[in-house]
């Protein structure tokens, strides 16, 4: 069990490999988080802050990326979804929440099915495996960055996401300083349109689910398939679609997202 008063701390996973968790907040119900693609538990300080008058605020690094760089495989959805599993198991109590991202946000949703938490909440998750040509668009775009090292990375980062706040541009920083290719290509090349494919997960939902969703030219959810997920999710399921936002909503809408999420977490 991770002792709380140790804000972040080095535990091990179930195959051998190693996640760093980070605590905030004192009292009150347990949030897990889970990041997406570089990222890494440090991108939801600012969430957690936001939170921890209110609840205990848990986050961990996933594979390849943050403290857990070092880690490159396997890059599997279900893997994914047996940390997070494992992460619960080693904070030895259930949490109130899930909160994910993008991957993270498809991970918190397999996972709301395994565990016992009484809620989840996904911002603009990966609901099917991306097309390999977002892949490609998306190695291309990062390359610059990973052909740098240390400091040069990481002032690359600075000048790349100058718009966003100072707080998520430094968290930005950590997630990718030590991170490489290989686990963007495992996420690509070990998982397949059959393996992710959240639609019949998310069928008759069965718990309360806050799918927070970024605008229709900007998300990665495909219209589609936001609206198969309208028709049969069920009652629990709560859809916002931020219109004019794009996918880092917890990023850049913070004010709105935050409201909407405390709306959510504050529901009985």
């Amino acid at each position: 069990m991770i002792d709380p008063s140790v804000a972040q701390e080095r535990v091990a996973l179930d195959d051998g490999a190693q996640t760093t968790f980070e605590r905030w907040g004192e009292t009150g119900p347990l949030v897990v988080c889970v990041h997406g693609m570089t990222s890494s538990r440090k991108s939801w300080e600012r969430t957690a802050l936001h939170l921890s008058d209110r609840f205990r605020v848990v986050a961990y690094d996933q594979r390849g990326h943050g403290d857990s760089a070092g880690v490159t495989g396997p890059m599997t959805i279900a893997r994914a979804v047996r940390d997070l599993e494992n992460v619960v198991a080693t904070l030895g109590e259930t949490p109130d929440a899930l909160l994910g991202h993008s991957w993270g946000g498809a991970v918190a949703i397999l996972a709301g099915r395994s565990l016992p938490v009484a809620r989840v909440a996904a911002i603009d998750p990966v609901l099917r495996h991306l097309p390999q040509q977002w892949y490609r668009e998306m190695l291309e775009e990062v390359a610059p960055m990973f052909a740098l090292q240390g400091a040069a990375r990481d002032a690359y980062v600075r000048e790349d996401y100058a718009a966003w706040p100072e707080i998520d541009r430094e968290r930005k920083v950590h997630a990718v300083a030590r991170m490489t290719l290989a686990p963007l290509h495992g996420l690509r090349d070990e998982n397949d349109e059959q393996t992710w494919d959240l639609l019949p997960a998310l069928v008759d939902y069965p718990k309360p689910l806050l799918l927070a969703i970024a605008d229709p030219d900007e998300s990665i959810v495909a219209p589609a398939d936001l609206a198969s997920v309208e028709r049969r999710a069920g009652d629990a399921v709560k859809i916002v679609v931020f219109e004019g936002e794009g996918h880092n909503l917890h990023r850049m809408a913070f004010d709105r997202f935050a409201a909407e999420l405390d709306a959510f977490l504050a529901a009985g």
